[in-house]
């Protein structure tokens, strides 16, 4: 009896191994398909601010800033730590939130956007409700971890505002620094499946050995 259980563990193992590396091909087979379709799209022209679209989709928007309506969340970026500098854009297909780029903590306030029509070209971000890692936004003191596009709107009174903010490109030296926006995906999926039929192969190896001496 003990044999028996031991035998069907070891297969029950095996075929978990088996069944985790199948997984992670799949998942690598998904995230390959994530970054063809995102680099499609960072490839492809500029398009007016939809109602809603997916990330990183190019977006050239048209329109006036908000004055007086800046909104400062955390940051870390390559130029260290600091703030995104989030306005609100009124375009022709609504209010928009805009990150129009970073700025150091001796910077914040001291960037205002100018006054009359612009043009911000950049890519379209989801928004990120709730705050950052282990850090709540804290609206009432002023305190933003993360791009919350409804919290934001609400706490600085800019009624209606398209579901998604907006990351501005390049801008040279000037500030707030745009084109800072990182877009890489992690896929180390064939390495992880590899893993696990070789977990597998072993497991089923040492099983033979087992059954061979005996």
């Amino acid at each position: 009896m003990k044999r028996a259980a031991a035998r069907i563990g070891v297969l029950s193992l095996i075929v978990l191994f088996v069944g985790l590396g199948i997984w992670q091909l799949e998942r690598r087979a998904w995230k390959l398909d994530l970054i063809a379709r995102v680099e499609a799209r960072l490839k492809a022209p500029p398009v007016p601010p939809p109602s809603r679209g997916e990330e990183y989709t190019r977006v050239a928007a048209t329109g006036r800033w908000v004055q007086g309506r800046d909104t400062y969340t955390q940051a870390v970026t390559e130029l260290g730590g600091g703030f995104w500098v989030m306005t609100p854009l009124d375009t022709p297909q609504g209010r928009l939130l805009v990150n129009r780029g970073f700025v150091t903590a001796a910077r914040r306030g001291r960037t205002p956007p100018p006054a009359g029509p612009v043009r911000v070209e950049g890519l379209l971000r989801l928004t990120e409700p709730g705050g950052g890692f282990l850090r709540a936004n804290d609206p009432a003191a002023d305190r933003w971890y993360s791009r919350d596009v409804a919290a934001i709107a609400a706490a600085r009174r800019l009624g209606p505002v398209l579901p998604w903010f907006l990351d501005a490109g390049a801008n040279g030296d000037g500030w707030p620094r745009g084109g800072l926006t990182v877009v890489t995906f992690r896929n180390a999926h064939l390495q992880y499946a590899l893993t696990w039929f070789a977990m597998a192969g072993l497991l089923a190896f040492l099983a033979w050995r087992v059954t061979i001496r005996r």
